[in-house]
């Protein structure tokens, strides 16, 4: 018995962890996308990348006008927190042609040519010709070769200047920390206007939702309950629109749209999409699952087509309406071929979230940090909204007849 419930205990964790597992990898591009629109640009670019935003730190220093970054250096093998005073210091390393052994680091400013810039003395070493530099060495000057060069930092103890280390500023650690700029939102905003994106593609996707909801619920219930000739032949030929790939009606929607004067105007993001064929298959195959002897004794009761549908067909559909208003939502939200069609982009007062990131993303290629900002805006709304409607998405797909 105790094997048993070990063995079962083992497997619920398995599939727990499985889940935890493969639930992270999903969600760790949007917070990823989430913590990087609070860094600052050259955070994003900081390889190997990191997840929270982190800042780095500076100090004030007597005698300098500008705070200086501070960075971590080792001394006598213990790390400290220096300001880096200069950041590009060329050192060379030189060495005896005589005895290859014998080197010495000196910055390249201390070290001058030999025989001048013009007329510089070469000698050959090892079959390669090498130029020669005049190196100070103990108060004397040395004829040496240049085996290397580099560029290092000059750091300082910003509590006393006169301790001074030279390291490669490249490899060094400045010192970090957390950090968020929500400022990036204010910026997307002022640079893209996304507060009139967002409040264009709210009411756009308001009126998307309650059109095709309306129009789905009326003629859901004309082909479930209503009889009349040819009922059924219209609604198969409604429901075979579905099939007409979207691309093939691009040209011909446009040209009604010119015709009727409504390009580069939110009317064209709304009224062709109001009607659903869909959405009329879903209500109508919801309303067919509700038994007639509640609709027979309603009408009995003097009860009007109207009135029965608003007050038993609509409150018993609404995880049906649920899954329609969801995904209509999403996909009235994230619309972005039509819109790219018949809205200018010049039109800044008419555009959507989609096609302000379309521009927004050659606006701030150097700054991943406001596009991501600007997709937080975009995709957070439609993400609230499918966390709240799933619960009725799934009711929906498991649930037959009238609730209880």
């Amino acid at each position: 018995m105790k094997s048993y419930r070990l063995t079962e205990t083992l497997k619920k964790f398995l599939i727990y962890a499985v889940l935890i597992i493969f639930a992270f990898v999903m969600i760790f591009p949007f917070l990823y996308m989430l913590t990087t629109s609070f860094k600052l640009p050259k955070d994003t670019f900081r390889y190997p990348p990191r997840l929270l935003p982190r800042d780095a730190l500076t100090m004030e220093v007597e005698g300098f006008d500008d705070p200086l970054p501070l960075y971590y250096v080792t001394v006598d093998g213990r790390q400290e927190q220096f300001v880096l005073l200069e950041s590009n210091i060329r050192i060379g390393v030189y060495a005896d042609p005589n005895n290859p052994d014998v080197t010495i680091e000196l910055p390249v400013s201390e070290v001058e040519p030999r025989g001048g810039f013009t007329n510089q003395e070469a000698i050959t070493v090892a079959g390669e010709e090498q130029k020669l530099w005049d190196v100070p060495v103990n108060g004397e000057i040395v004829p040496m070769i240049q085996i290397s060069q580099t560029a290092l930092g000059r750091f300082a103890d910003p509590n006393d200047l006169s301790r001074e280390v030279l390291q490669n500023v490249r490899l060094s650690q400045p010192v970090e920390e957390l950090s968020a700029h929500p400022q990036n939102y204010n910026e997307v905003v002022d640079l893209q206007g996304m507060d009139r994106s967002l409040s264009n593609t709210a009411l756009v996707t308001i009126l998307v939702v309650t059109g095709q909801l309306t129009t789905s619920i009326l003629g859901g219930y004309a082909f479930a309950r209503l009889r009349f000739p040819g009922r059924d032949k219209l609604f198969v030929v409604y429901l075979g629109t579905i099939m007409i790939p979207f691309v093939v009606l691009i040209t011909p929607l446009y040209q009604l749209m010119v015709t009727i004067g409504w390009v580069d105007k939110l009317a064209a993001l709304i009224v062709p999409w109001i009607f659903t064929a869909y959405g009329t298959f879903l209500m109508r195959q919801f309303f067919i699952t509700i038994p007639k002897e509640i609709e027979e004794a309603a009408l009995i009761d003097g009860a009007s087509r109207l009135e029965i549908l608003l007050r038993i067909f609509i409150p018993a559909s609404t995880p049906a309406l649920a899954t329609l208003a969801t995904f209509t939502f999403l996909y009235a939200w994230n619309s972005f071929f039509w819109p790219l069609v018949v809205i200018n982009t010049g039109n800044v007062e008419n555009h959507v979230l989609t096609l302000s990131l379309n521009v927004l993303r050659g606006r701030a290629s150097d700054s991943p940090n406001l596009i991501l900002a600007g997709a937080a805006i975009a995709i957070l709304p439609p993400m609230i909204i499918f966390i709240f409607g799933q619960r009725f998405f799934v009711e929906s797909a498991t649930s037959s007849g009238v609730k209880g």
